[in-house]
């Protein structure tokens, strides 16, 4: 398969934009089945879970066409069939979203079980029972099925914030009879990008960006054009890699909203960053002070829902944090497996005790050396390209598939800033980055 050649370290500068939310894009493509008239969807991210889920749209009866560079086109005139395609379906976790949409559409679903990052358990129960109090019944065996005469509106209280649980709900409960007010909701980003999308359809929802939302069902929505928000994890994914090259980058278009929490994370790092205009810029040479906690006592960086520190930038910052001086404890505490990849970083010279599949202690700064790596899944992938950007000498990364799943065309945005990183063709062809269209 192909794979990237990276030479480090790297000394990069230039400007950055980060491209369409990756996490919106999904739930938003699958809430396009709510209405029979034609949507738009802008800024969404040329990348393989993208048109995957496109494909799986296409295949249950719509029509979708790339109609520009990063502009989608969707009508769900008819649907034909309530069950997902498995091989499809197998490749992403997102296409569980779909369940909601069928449910509202059609009454019935047939969900093969879902694909996705190997990254632990990650359970389906909050989106039946929600799914469940909006009228739904689930029988689960090879596959999952649902049914419902007619969705209607309820009181839910989810057992977790979920945030595919959340817009699974969301979506099912937008077209549902009556009210709905979903409490302990997920409030990421990409969960108000999703309800700002509906509420341009004509959905009624309050309570965006709370963990309370009260949806007044509609009988119907509309269609509309959307333009989706940019991918906060990829904006933290090039702070990560800024910090640990040394390099000046401005990264921009940025909402300052979404930087409060990433910035409670790298500060515990030593990593500063100004935000002016919308834009991030973070200066070259930092001294990368792990602060410690009062008393002196060793600090940590752990994860949680929005708005704490995203779990999916737990494997950037622990990179990152190979080249801070100092000791720092890194707790990943969704997934079980997302800590699997530190032995890979270990190869390369890193000093760090993995505790227990949730909990890392690193000790900085380490000098790493090139290796030959696998990439296990999309964040742990990027976090090793931002290891071997930092390393010295020749990485090769395998599997890259899995980072091409969430990071468009990242091969060619970063030799646009100075890196050295190269795609060699595998036995599936093509040496160039992937774009799909």
């Amino acid at each position: 398969m192909s794979c990237f050649r990276i030479r480090g370290p790297a000394h990069l500068s230039g400007t950055f934009r980060p491209a369409g939310n990756k996490n919106a894009a999904l739930p938003i493509l699958a809430g396009c089945l709510l209405t029979d008239e034609s949507v738009e969807l802008q800024n969404v991210p040329d990348i393989r879970d993208v048109h995957t889920l496109c494909d799986l749209l296409a295949d249950l009866g719509a029509e979708v066409h790339w109609t520009g560079e990063h502009t989608v086109q969707v009508r769900a005139a008819e649907i034909s069939k309530g069950t997902l395609d498995p091989e499809l379906a197998g490749r992403i976790r997102a296409s569980v979203l779909l369940a909601g949409p069928l449910l509202a559409r059609r009454g019935e679903v047939r969900l093969p079980p879902p694909g996705g990052d190997v990254i632990g358990r990650r359970r389906l129960d909050t989106h039946f029972l929600a799914l469940g109090r909006l009228g739904a019944e689930v029988e689960t065996g090879d596959a999952y099925y649902l049914r419902s005469p007619g969705l209607r509106g309820a009181r839910i209280f989810l057992d977790e914030p979920s945030v595919t649980g959340t817009e699974n709900a969301v979506l099912a409960a937008v077209t549902a009879r009556g009210t709905t007010e979903l409490r302990n909701a997920a409030t990421e980003p990409h969960v108000q990008d999703l309800c700002r999308f509906l509420i341009t359809l004509g959905a009624s929802i309050e309570g965006v960006g709370t963990h309370t939302l009260r949806i007044e069902g509609r009988e119907r929505l509309s269609g509309g054009s959307y333009r989706l928000g940019p991918d906060h994890i990829e904006v933290g994914s090039l702070l990560g890699l800024a910090a640990a090259t040394g390099s000046p980058l401005v990264i921009e278009g940025v909402p300052a909203d979404t930087m409060d929490p990433l910035r409670v994370g790298f500060e515990k790092l030593g990593v500063h960053f100004d935000l002016r205009d919308g834009d991030v810029h973070v200066p070259a040479d930092q001294a990368l002070e792990i602060q410690a906690d009062l008393g002196d006592q060793i600090p940590k960086i752990d994860d949680g829902p929005w708005p704490a520190f995203p779990a999916d930038l737990i494997s950037i910052a622990l990179v990152v944090a190979t080249q801070c001086r100092g000791t720092i404890l890194i707790h990943e505490k969704m997934f079980e497996s997302r800590m699997f990849f530190v032995d890979k970083l270990i190869s390369m010279g890193a000093r760090i005790v993995l505790c227990d599949p949730h909990r890392a202690v690193v000790v900085g700064p380490s000098r790493l050396r090139g290796q030959v790596l696998e990439s296990p899944d999309i964040r742990a992938g990027m976090a090793l390209v931002i290891a071997a950007l930092a390393a010295e000498g020749e990485s090769e990364i395998h599997n890259i598939r899995q980072i091409e799943r969430g990071y468009e065309g990242i091969g060619r945005r970063l030799r646009s800033l100075g890196a050295e990183v190269h795609r060699e063709p595998g036995p599936e062809g093509g040496g160039g980055e992937w774009t799909g269209t």
